[in-house]
């Protein structure tokens, strides 16, 4: 058996230290550390959780004690359970004991009020009322011989297990606490043995109301931390049990799973196995290690076309993975027990049916008490069926014959007394249980360890790489540093031309960035900005109409012709159109100026936090002319479009096109207008018409500032400060690159000390980097190590130095 060698002691410590190492590089952050953790949680833990999952009287119980070689668990057919039973190693046979966690009351309460629900049965509920567990425990029957049996139906299922949670629940109430879950030892129960102690948590009521068992047996496949669970089905009649097999495959806890599937007597997946499966493969601490057991293969003996949808189905669904195993649990278990026993019971009948009799008190006590079940064991029958039918027997080699006229026992005791041991081991071998326990206790003692530290260094080895990449650029970088002064001073003289270059293309192409965000509606800054100035628009023009005085446009007019006492209503609206046009072209003008002036100091802040212009301050000690330029633009745009506002406000003046058109509402304001204001020649008949007057230059206005405002203004705007930025970015691209000259004499002054200080800060890098590689070589050794102990030179992990010299990738 492959236990942990001691070279592997420190495994936790080393792979800390490469997990601290990864995130102490920025670069190297976003690395994914979760599988790591995991393989490395599995790979040290004392624990390895295999835990049984399959559907409700899939055989997973049967299994189990197949596998041991002795019945620990209750496996009778169509029995259900909601314990979680959990098999640990004992180190001898003397410290073999069982330890016994019941539900609580309120746990089984609970379990009662949903079985009642499903069932319909509605009667007042109180498990502590006698009469009450009666009246349900009848009903229960009543339902379980409606359905034709309590394996029948999901109903009758349902039915089955509120009887055993009742029944269990009074056997057991001294023992059961209200709220906590009271735990017993073997001791406790006055038990001799693990025997007695099995027997007893077997039995179906008691089964029932077992929250939790934990058995510690004397077993070498238990051995180095081993640890076998039997769940309840995935399709129990209780919901919440099913819930508890899931929380469990699910669980970071579980190591490796055994699917117990029952394809074998179906003939295809049910849901739940294939959402049971979809759950296993999805957690990473399971990885690869399923086993699928196709259980009560002996169904596909008697069954061509059963056979056959099985073989299908395993070359089509499980065609990639070698660890798939058909079995008959019961053939093998019992099989097993009959080949190690000998004297006056070398048949076994003694022990098959002192292994059956805690099955058959139950039966009895559930109202099943028919004479076959009684008097034949089940494997009883199936050895019958298996000798007479089953064409597994060579019949050179097996004379057999199953006769009509003698009951199943005779026959079975004829039979074995005929052929002996040959014919149990050839059983035991069609059972398909001595592969399955061969194959799984090979992983557990001699791949088991190996494959976890293979996960392991398969999970770090891209961490290592990377890892080992990143201190090898920084070494070879900061090797190829100048360690003098005068050196390194010339290498930055050198790059300060391809520094000034990169500067003004790094200008050009920021302005040009925030140009098309605006240009995109993607500056919150500017577009903030613009609907502000809709705004105005819209609310300066409605101050506008509401303040209109129609008395004031006409002594307007007046004041024009002298000679004049009377005014058309024509004259009146050119009044109010010049009006209204300058007031908006005031306002506009005042927005539009607002909205450059914040825009550029937008864009001047935005360049005073780039990188690009704190390196060219450290060139020139000056920002090369941006801000200066930034201004000056700011005021050749803001006049631009102060003209192209007054251009805009101008056309104000112009009637829309179709104000005038015939069967449009503005012609017929302004015909309802006209007659009002027609029907005198003084100020007053004018006056009077002042709201027509309103709602007609209303009518005109609307549509030209909403134009404005969501149409062409904008255009305008965008195209303006387009053909305004661009080409100066691009000339002062240039020019910083022509300030070589002035950048040089400036970094003259101070690059004697900058060139001291970058060697040192060289030097100190370099002193990090070679202290981390140290680090990191210490623990890729320790692991490399423990990965040697294991014998897998083929997994170990790349190390830096090698034989005192840097290893260096040529890339």
């Amino acid at each position: 058996m492959t236990q942990m060698p001691p070279q592997c002691n420190n495994l936790q410590e080393q792979v800390d230290t490469l997990l601290q190492l990864l995130r102490q590089e920025p670069s190297l952050r976003q690395q994914d550390i979760m599988a790591v953790q995991a393989s490395l949680k599995k790979a040290i833990s004392p624990e390895f959780e295999i835990v049984f999952a399959g559907a409700f009287s899939a055989g997973k119980s049967m299994l189990i004690n197949a596998l041991l070689e002795r019945e620990l668990l209750y496996s009778a057919e169509g029995h259900a359970t909601g314990t979680e039973c959990y098999i640990a190693y004992a180190e001898s046979a003397q410290k073999e004991r069982v330890v016994l966690t019941f539900l609580s009351e309120v746990e089984i309460r609970t379990q009662v009020y949903a079985l009642c629900e499903q069932l319909n049965l509605t009667t007042e509920i109180n498990i502590n009322h006698i009469d009450v567990v009666k009246i349900l425990s009848q009903g229960c029957l009543i339902i379980i011989e409606k359905e034709g049996g309590e394996n029948k139906s999901e109903l009758a299922k349902q039915a089955k297990a509120l009887i055993l949670l009742l029944e269990g629940f009074e056997a057991n109430r001294e023992r059961i606490q209200t709220v906590d879950n009271a735990t017993y030892s073997m001791e406790q129960f006055n038990f001799s043995n693990l025997k007695e102690a099995a027997s007893y948590a077997r039995r179906g009521s008691n089964s029932a109301v077992l929250k939790r068992v934990e058995y510690y047996c004397y077993h070498p496949l238990l051995k180095d931390g081993n640890i076998i669970i039997d769940t309840p089905g995935i399709d129990a009649p209780v919901k919440q049990d099913a819930e508890l097999t899931y929380d469990k495959i699910e669980s970071p806890d579980t190591s490796a799973v055994v699917c117990v599937l029952k394809a074998a007597s179906s003939g295809e997946m049910t849901t739940e196995e294939t959402e049971l499966m979809e759950k296993t493969r999805s957690n990473p601490g399971i990885r690869d290690r399923l086993f699928y057991i196709f259980n009560r293969i002996d169904e596909t003996w008697y069954n061509t076309q059963l056979r056959q949808r099985l073989e299908n189905l395993i070359n089509s669904d499980f065609r990639d993975t070698t660890r798939v195993y058909k079995t008959s649990g019961l053939l093998g278990f019992y099989g097993s027990l009959i080949r190690g026993t000998t004297g006056r019971d070398r048949f076994g009948l003694d022990t098959i049916f002192a292994e059956s009799r805690d099955r058959l008190d139950a039966d009895t006590n559930s109202g099943n008490n028919s004479e076959n079940s009684q008097d034949t064991p089940q494997f009883v029958n199936e050895f019958n069926r298996y000798c007479a039918n089953s064409g597994k027997l060579s019949a050179s080699q097996f004379r057999i014959s199953v006769n009509s006229y003698e009951t199943p026992n005779q026959n079975y005791v004829r039979i074995l007394a005929e052929q002996g041991q040959p014919l149990i081991q050839q059983l035991i071998q069609d059972s398909g249980i001595e592969d399955f326990r061969t194959a799984i206790t090979d992983y557990l003692t001699k791949e088991k360890r190996p494959q976890l530290f293979k996960n392991l260094a398969d999970d770090l080895e891209d961490l290592c790489i990377q890892l080992r990449k990143q201190y090898q650029t920084i070494q070879r970088s900061l090797d190829s540093q100048p360690r003098e002064i005068e050196a390194m001073k010339a290498q930055e003289l050198l790059r300060l031309n391809q520094e000034l270059q990169q500067v003004g293309q790094d200008f050009r192409e920021h302005i040009a960035k925030e140009i098309n965000e605006m240009i995109m509606n993607k500056c919150d800054i500017f577009d903030i900005d613009f609907r502000q100035l809709q705004s105005r628009m819209i609310r300066r023009l409605d101050e506008l109409l509401d303040g209109f005085s129609v008395e004031a446009a006409y002594g307007r007019t007046l004041m024009t012709h002298p000679r004049n006492a009377t005014a058309p209503l024509i004259a009146v609206l050119v009044e109010a159109l010049y009006y209204l046009a300058n007031q908006l072209e005031d306002i506009l003008v005042e927005a539009t100026k607002s909205l450059i002036d914040n825009y550029f100091q937008y864009l001047k802040d935005s360049v005073r936090k780039s990188e690009y212009y704190r390196l060219l301050y450290r060139l020139l000690g000056n920002d090369g002319g941006i801000e200066q330029q930034l201004e000056e633009l700011s005021q050749r745009v803001s006049n631009a479009l102060v003209n192209a506002a007054g251009v805009e406000c101008d056309r104000y003046v112009r009637e829309s096109p179709r104000f005038y058109d015939e069967g449009t509402f503005s012609i017929y304001q302004f015909r309802e207008t006209l007659q009002q204001t027609s029907q005198g020649y003084d100020c007053e008949n004018m006056v009077d018409a002042q709201p027509a007057i309103r709602q007609l230059l209303r009518l005109d206005f609307e549509p030209k500032v909403s134009r404005t405002i969501r149409q062409t203004f904008r255009q305008t705007v965008n195209q303006t400060l387009k053909e305004h930025l661009l080409p100066m970015a691009e000339q002062q691209a240039d020019d910083i690159l022509q300030k070589y000259s002035q950048a040089r004499d400036y970094l003259e002054q101070t690059l004697a000390q900058e060139a001291e200080e970058k060697i040192a800060k060289n030097r100190r890098l370099q002193d990090e980097n070679e202290e981390k590689i140290q680090e990191y070589d210490r623990a890729v050794s320790g692991i490399n190590d423990c990965l040697r102990a294991m014998k897998l030179h083929e997994h170990l992990l790349p190390v830096i130095v090698e034989n005192n010299s840097v290893a260096v990738d040529f890339e």
